[in-house]
């Protein structure tokens, strides 16, 4: 159907093999039968967790980031394991990150955040009937967790004080949610 869209792979090979990304450049036929590379970051997926707290409040993290020198309001999220399954991940970067556990689970959506140079994908979950608990932070992970009302994290967003992409969806996410435009299976 997209034929005149797709791209072929001729050859490639590994341009960069790091501790967490694979940098791969490839050679690909293009739809007019040109030859172009192609260089991209090959990635497990990942999760991000909207928590609503009873009184209606996001639970939120605040996290340096070093490639951008600063510090992120985001909502909390984490790389998938091998085999794992999403949910599960999920549930244990909530824990992990915020100390937080739920008894109320729903997928939201996918997201592809990077799409012209990888391959990540994002599922994205609504996490409610939340109970504090223990943080396990990962050893040299950093985070302080904050709340706002979805009021707030709009304002964020407008402002520029949330520009993490995952956070920007969760936020319109659950404005839609909230105002019953849009409903969860």
């Amino acid at each position: 159907m997209d034929k005149h869209l797709k791209e072929t792979k001729i050859d490639g090979s590994i341009a960069y093999d790091g501790g967490f990304l694979k940098v791969h450049r490839d050679t690909v036929s293009l739809p007019d039968g040109k030859h172009t590379k192609r260089e991209y970051i090959r990635h497990p997926g990942a999760v991000v967790i909207i928590p609503v707290l009873d009184n209606g409040k996001v639970l939120l993290e605040r996290q340096y980031r070093y490639p951008n020198d600063r510090v992120f309001i985001e909502l909390p999220a984490g790389k998938i394991d091998p085999g794992e399954d999403p949910l599960a991940c999920a549930m244990r970067e909530l824990e992990e990150e915020t100390g937080y556990t739920a008894t109320d689970w729903q997928f939201v959506s996918t997201i592809h955040n990077a799409i012209a140079y990888s391959d990540e994908h994002l599922d994205i979950y609504l996490a409610r009937g939340l109970s504090a608990g223990e943080v396990k932070l990962d050893d040299g992970e950093f985070i302080e967790t904050i709340t706002a009302s979805v009021d707030e994290m709009l304002d964020w967003v407008r402002d520029g004080k949330i520009t993490d992409v995952k956070t920007v969806i969760g936020a319109f996410w659950l404005d839609k949610l909230r105002s019953g435009a849009w409903k969860l299976d």
